[in-house]
């Protein structure tokens, strides 16, 4: 079955079932490390990062030390992506289906969709700044200007693109992330040169500001929220060494992605906005360099911007958003038209007013975000220890509906953290997280667990609710049935790639 069929086809759908959020199997898992380690060069090249590194230039910090703490704290986040990884490397669940234990059937639709919705805004946002590049090469090589026609074409390749399934997605990272670290490393001498050219030492240069490290420091961690909590959409399709209890060995094909791409590319990119601002004022290096760039360096320039923002939207924004719409609706809703919707929802969002406000947007949006990545790691290690129930996930009348498919555990676990680490935006981070984990294992243990049944709990922490660890699949069968059946094959050692 190839990859667009597996994400597309329709043997059976319920309220709870589309063939798209179903669980993958060992054999559909088609992401080697390096390629898995691609997307994440692309993804995390977004505008917004260079103003991270400017932010603290602005401070009064230099720049290496700049550098070293955006690469720890993307370090930090990155170890914390490892936890919520391993749903999908070992479960093969995407995020919305798995919220479906800490919030119940129908209380995920909520941080699901919220989380939807902010990918779909991000889309938005990154189509907007490739068209304004797009038309600019428009304007220079061809005497035309109409950035919203360019917004059009460039959102209907993407959504094109990302239909076509995560091999797709992988083969355009793989093209992709090497010309952007070329690019990078481009713009990083011309922006020296131009600093030299007024006298300046980017290395030796120091403002006047008092910022904190420290909030800095967090400003990252909450700056990727959004993709650390729902990072099994990715990794349920990254080659997993099936059979081992290893949490190292079943994740290898993890690490080199959130350990060494994600920090030093983030690292990288904010080091360029911080020597941007160094240089002239101007934290947006793209903005700089266009104002003097012609022929070669204008068009490398803008390829590097077009190349960034599709990256980072297949992988980082339209899958996420299109599986947590199609866990909205299974009836209605395939992978396919999940993504339609999702760069439709990201263009009615106007996102080229949001940037007028995107600081904020950020603060806000990322302080909900990571008390459900607290809640998840809770859920996940702390009650359930890595066993899930996964065909009561699929089920209506199952032990995941709670109180009407709703667990109140969850959601008032979600409402208060992500309330509280909203008020303190600026630590939003080490607020929402610590804070959402400890209060869902409180009211879990408390009002929740005495109440509703967990077979996973009943049965010991059995292994017969484990998968990759002990070398078997969750397979659907039929109606709404599912078994757990022999990996037909790792291929982490074989090589595989049927899709």
């Amino acid at each position: 079955m190839s990859m667009t069929e597996q994400l597309d086809a329709r043997p059976e759908r319920s309220a709870l079932i589309e063939e798209s959020i179903l669980p993958t199997r060992a054999g559909q898992r088609p992401i080697g490390a390096l390629g898995y380690a691609w997307i994440w060069v692309g993804i995390a090249v977004i505008i917004a990062t260079y103003s991270l590194g400017a932010t603290g230039i602005q401070g009064g910090f230099g720049l290496g030390t700049v550098v070293l703490t955006i690469l720890l704290a993307n370090l930090a986040i990155g170890a914390f992506m490892l936890l919520t990884a391993d749903i999908g490397t070992e479960h093969g669940l995407s995020f919305a289906v798995y919220l479906r234990a800490p919030f119940g059937i129908h209380g995920t639709h909520l941080p699901a969709v919220s989380r939807g919705l902010v990918a779909a805004m991000w889309f938005g946002i990154q189509t907007y700044l490739g068209a304004l590049a797009l038309n600019g090469i428009g304007e220079y090589f061809l005497g035309f200007s109409n950035w919203f026609l360019w917004y059009a074409a460039f959102a209907a390749v993407q959504v094109g693109n990302t239909m076509l399934g995560i091999k797709s997605v992988e083969r355009l990272a793989a093209l992709a992330a090497p010309a952007i670290i070329a690019i990078s490393v481009w713009m990083y001498f011309t922006l020296e040169g131009i600093a030299e050219t007024k006298g300046l030492n980017i290395w030796t240069f120091r403002a006047e500001g008092q910022a904190s490290l420290i909030v800095l420091f967090i400003a990252n961690m909450s700056f990727w929220s959004t993709m650390a909590i729902d990072i099994p959409n990715l990794t349920r399709f990254v080659r997993t060494r099936t059979g081992t209890r290893s949490f190292l060995a079943r994740n290898r094909n993890i690490f080199l992605a959130q350990l060494v791409a994600l920090p030093t590319t983030q690292a990288m990119i904010a080091g360029i906005g911080a020597i941007s601002f160094i240089a002239t004022g101007n934290w947006n290096p793209i903005e700089v360099i266009q104002g003097d760039a012609q022929g070669f360096a204008l068009l490398a320039l803008l390829v590097l911007v077009v190349l960034a923002q599709w990256s980072t939207n297949n992988s980082a924004n339209l899958i996420p958003a299109a599986l947590t719409f199609v866990n909205l609706a299974p009836r209605a809703i395939s992978y396919r038209s999940g993504v339609a919707l999702a760069g439709i929802v990201g263009t009615l969002c106007f996102p080229w007013q949001i940037l007028d406000n995107l600081f904020l947007f950020l603060g806000y949006y990322g302080a909900f975000l990571s008390a459900i990545g607290g809640i998840m790691v809770a859920d996940y290690y702390a009650i359930r220890r890595r066993r899930v129930n996964v065909p009561a996930l699929f089920d209506p009348h199952g032990q995941y509906r709670y109180v009407s498919g709703v667990n109140p555990a969850g959601m008032a676990a979600w409402l208060l953290a992500g309330g509280i680490a909203a008020w303190w935006s600026a630590y939003a981070f080490v607020i929402g997280f610590p804070l959402g984990f400890l209060l869902y294992v409180l009211l879990m243990k408390m009002h929740v667990l005495p109440k509703h049944r967990q077979a996973e709990l009943e049965s010991r922490h059995s292994d017969a609710y484990l998968a990759a660890s002990v070398g078997v699949d969750w397979v659907h069968v039929s109606a709404g049935r599912f078994a757990r059946r022999p990996c037909l094959a790792d291929p982490d050692s074989t090589g595989r790639e049927d899709l």
